[in-house]
């Protein structure tokens, strides 16, 4: 009984594995897991986004990055930018530009709102997920601060410690 093939003779896993990418949560288009690392996040907001017909269709098929995407309020307006979109190819020539600046959709009061907040030390918002709610699509806003590297090495180092006891705790039920 001898091996044949391309990978006979081979121990192991022979090819390298690829990088595996993490799906969004259900009913989720994009999410930005790197946010909630970098950022403590202090409120969260649901607003509408200004799409056009390519990019929508786009969005439906389940492709968006928001890995450096921010929002910024201008006048009084509040503007996603850098969150890309990819082309959709069947709109050939009506396609749109993938990292347009896009406007949010929020009432008036909650935009004020957001203007004093951003004004204050080290506020920012950041888009935290992407996903349609209907046939509306949706962003999580979150109005954040931003977290030091002592910071981030106290979280690990607390979720470390947490795990350890977790770990003996279910040991000593044995």
């Amino acid at each position: 009984m001898g091996a044949s093939g391309p990978r006979a003779g081979l121990i192991g896993n022979a090819y390298p594995m690829a990088k595996k990418q993490r799906k969004p949560a259900s009913g989720d288009v994009a999410t930005n897991r790197r946010a909630t690392h970098k950022f403590a996040i202090v409120e969260r907001f649901e607003c509408g986004i200004e799409l056009t017909g390519s990019e929508v269709k786009s969005l439906r098929g389940g492709k968006a990055q928001l890995a450096d995407a921010y929002a910024v309020v201008e006048g009084a307006e509040v503007w996603l930018r850098n969150m890309h979109i990819p082309h959709y190819a069947p709109a050939a020539r009506e396609n749109h530009d993938p990292e347009r600046p896009r406007k949010l959709l929020l009432h008036r009061y909650e935009i004020e709102r957001l203007i004093g907040k951003t004004q204050q030390r080290g506020q920012t918002l950041v888009p935290l997920r992407v996903y349609f709610k209907g046939p509306r699509a949706k962003v999580e806003l979150a109005l954040a601060t931003g977290k030091e590297g002592r910071d981030r090495r106290r979280e690990i180092r607390d979720r470390e410690v947490r795990r350890e006891v977790e770990r003996d705790m279910r040991h000593r039920m044995r």
